[in-house]
C-alpha cells in the first residue's frame, strides 16, 4: 500500500489550519497531516524532528514569517515540498517566496479541491501558482522592462527568436500556461483530449529547455 503524503500546516490563524485539516481528512484519503505549526519558528523546529513531505505555508505569520522559514527550510531539506497558501497576492511577496525555495503559490481563496489537486501535481515537479497570480507577475514584468529599458527593433526580434520553434499550436499552449492555467483546462478550452496537450506540453519543454510551468512563466515574463 501506497504510503501517504505526510503535511504539516503552518499558519497563525488555527481556526484556518483546524478547518483545512479536517477536510483533508476527509476527502484526501492519500494525505496524513501530521502537525500544525503557528509561525515560521515552530514549523522549522517541527521540520528538525519530524519530516513531512509537504509544507503548506502562510506568508504573514509572528515570529517568523513563511518567506524565512521557507529558506531556512529549503536549504537543509530540499526535498521538502512548500506551498505558500496566502490572502497577500504582492508580486515581490510572490517572487520572494518562489526565489527562497517555494515550490508554489496560492491564494486561500482556492477550493479545497484545487487545493488537493495542487498538492497531488507536486510529485510532477511543476510549480503550483494560482492563475491569477501568474497573470499578474507577467503583467508587472512587462510594465518593469517597458520603464527599464527601450528596446530597438532588433533587440525586440532576438527577445522572440525563440517562439519560432514553436507550432501555432504550442504557442496556444504556451500562452494559457503562461497564465497559469493547468493541463485539463487547456485540453477543455481547444477542445481536445487531456494526453494530447501533455504530449504538446512535454514537447514546448523540450524544445525551449525548461522542465516546469513556473520556467514558462518566467521565460513569458522575459518576452512580454
Amino acid at each position: 500500500m501506497k504510503e501517504k503524503t505526510k503535511i504539516l500546516l503552518t499558519d497563525d490563524q488555527i481556526l484556518f489550519a483546524k478547518s483545512l485539516e479536517t477536510f483533508l481528512k476527509n476527502y484526501a484519503d492519500d494525505m496524513e497531516v501530521i502537525g500544525i505549526a503557528e509561525n515560521g519558528r515552530k514549523a522549522v523546529q517541527f521540520v528538525q524532528n519530524k519530516k513531512p513531505d509537504v509544507i503548506l505555508m502562510d506568508v504573514r505569520m509572528p515570529e517568523m514569517d513563511g518567506v524565512e522559514a521557507v529558506q531556512i527550510i529549503h536549504q537543509e531539506f530540499p526535498q521538502i515540498k512548500i506551498i505558500m497558501i496566502s490572502t497577500y497576492d504582492d508580486d515581490e511577496l510572490v517572487r520572494n517566496a518562489l526565489r527562497a525555495g517555494a515550490n508554489g503559490y496560492l491564494l486561500k481563496d482556492i477550493s479545497p479541491t484545487e487545493l488537493i489537486i495542487s498538492i497531488r501535481a507536486l510529485n510532477s515537479g511543476q510549480v503550483q501558482i494560482s492563475p491569477a497570480l501568474a497573470q499578474k507577475l507577467i503583467q508587472t514584468t512587462y510594465i518593469e522592462d517597458v520603464d527599464q529599458a527601450k528596446l530597438d527593433d532588433q533587440s525586440l526580434n532576438k527577445k522572440f527568436e525563440w517562439l519560432k520553434t514553436l507550432t501555432k499550436r504550442e504557442r496556444e499552449i504556451f500562452s494559457l500556461i503562461a497564465t497559469g492555467h493547468d493541463n485539463n483546462d487547456i485540453a477543455q478550452r481547444l477542445g481536445t483530449a487531456t494526453q494530447t496537450v501533455r504530449n504538446q506540453v512535454s514537447a514546448i519543454y523540450s524544445k525551449l529547455g525548461v522542465k516546469d510551468r513556473f520556467e514558462i512563466i518566467r521565460l513569458a515574463n522575459k518576452t512580454t
